[in-house]
């Protein structure tokens, strides 16, 4: 389990509290803030909170060292680390501390493994160069078994994944330099290790026909989901689509981002490593969220709602296998394509790029299983 910290120190207060805000309901570890912040924050709700140090006045659960000093540049660095002015203050707090460092050259990296005697966290900011320098302050603090955690500066799940991975213990945590959610929701679950990889493949739509009335089911899940996000579903158990979160407003309806129109009620979703029919569903169960990465996250269903409505027959071809599903008829249920956008069932035509999650092998109630099934 690695710790996520939400940096939250710049712009006006409403672009700061936005930030914190979203820290807050993604269930980020700690947030960063300015010293005078810190107040408004407790405010806003639990979490813990480190603060750029100004006078040590604040009740800040963490104060962090470096900002507007020789960690960030303002001042350069002393010959003699002794001298530190950054590392005088460290040794004067009476409580958690981190060092924030900015590496702009080797003797910064240097800078933070002599930080690491007088916190308990050293805050790693990459600049030109962002993975070696990591590597070597892993791999020279763990060998000197100093016990303390580092948090390495990322500005997305891209490299917050990297650092979190980097000699294959990674960083201890990530201080996350952004306000998009996905990135801040994405980033949290693979920190707690609930995010996992899905393969994804391009298939090619080989048929769209209207088949009449029947059930379909809406899974209205506790997690706001993102533009590229949905769930894997399909009529057969070697085959899901991925259909599209409601996240897209129109003049006519408006956007309803916890939701996937997900089919008819006989349809397969995947929900970890089972499947459960979309009838099965009900409030507290889990369900998996998967974007066009394949980049799976769980989230819980708060609500299931069967409606009766006119369906429509979705067939592709993945690779030579052909699989297929129900959807509802209507613009707003939407698949994935390639490319990573959304594509509405109603415009969806034959030769449609969509992408698909292919399974090998049957399903005994949910189950995988190796033997021969043959569904059409």
């Amino acid at each position: 389990m690695k710790s996520v910290w939400i940096k939250a120190d710049r712009g006006t207060w409403e672009e700061r509290k936005a930030r914190i805000t979203s820290a807050l309901e993604l269930g980020a570890d700690a947030v960063l803030v300015n010293e005078e912040d810190v107040r408004k924050v407790r405010e806003l709700g639990r979490i813990k909170i480190a603060a750029f140090f100004r006078d040590g006045k604040s009740d800040a659960d963490v104060l962090v060292v470096g900002k507007g000093g020789e960690g960030d540049g303002t001042n350069p660095l002393p010959v003699d680390f002794r001298s530190s002015a950054d590392f005088a203050t460290l040794r004067s707090l009476a409580r958690e501390s981190a060092a924030y460092v900015e590496i702009k050259s080797k003797k910064h990296e240097r800078f933070v493994v002599d930080a690491a005697k007088f916190a308990k966290y050293v805050i790693v900011i990459g600049t030109d160069w962002k993975v070696i320098p990591l590597e070597n302050i892993i791999a020279e603090l763990g060998s000197t078994q100093a016990g303390t955690k580092i948090i390495a500066g990322a500005g997305d799940y891209a490299e917050a994944k990297v650092a979190l991975e980097t000699l294959e213990h990674g960083a201890d945590g990530v201080l996350l330099d952004s306000g998009d959610r996905l990135e801040m929701r994405q980033t949290i679950s693979i920190a707690k290790g609930e995010l996992r990889p899905l393969a994804l493949k391009t298939a090619k739509v080989t048929k769209v026909k209207p088949v009449g009335m029947g059930d379909r089911v809406c899974v209205d899940t506790c997690s706001v989901l993102a533009k590229g996000e949905g769930m894997l579903v399909g009529s057969q158990s070697n085959g899901f689509f991925l259909v599209h979160a409601e996240v897209e407003e129109s003049q006519y309806v408006a956007a309803r981002p916890f939701r996937v129109n997900a089919g008819a009620v006989h349809t397969y979703v995947l929900a970890g490593e089972k499947t459960k029919y979309l009838s099965e569903l009900e409030a507290g169960d889990e369900v998996l969220v998967v974007n066009a990465n394949g980049e799976a996250s769980k989230a819980i269903v708060g609500r299931v709602k069967i409606e009766r409505r006119p369906l429509m027959l979705v067939e592709a071809d993945a690779g030579g296998e052909k699989i297929k599903t129900f959807l509802q008829n209507a613009e707003t249920i939407k698949l994935v394509s390639k490319d990573g956008t959304p594509v509405s069932v109603t415009s969806l035509k034959e030769g449609d790029e969509i992408l698909v999650h292919i399974s090998e092998g049957g399903r005994h109630f949910g189950t995988k299983v190796e033997e021969t099934i043959i569904e059409k």
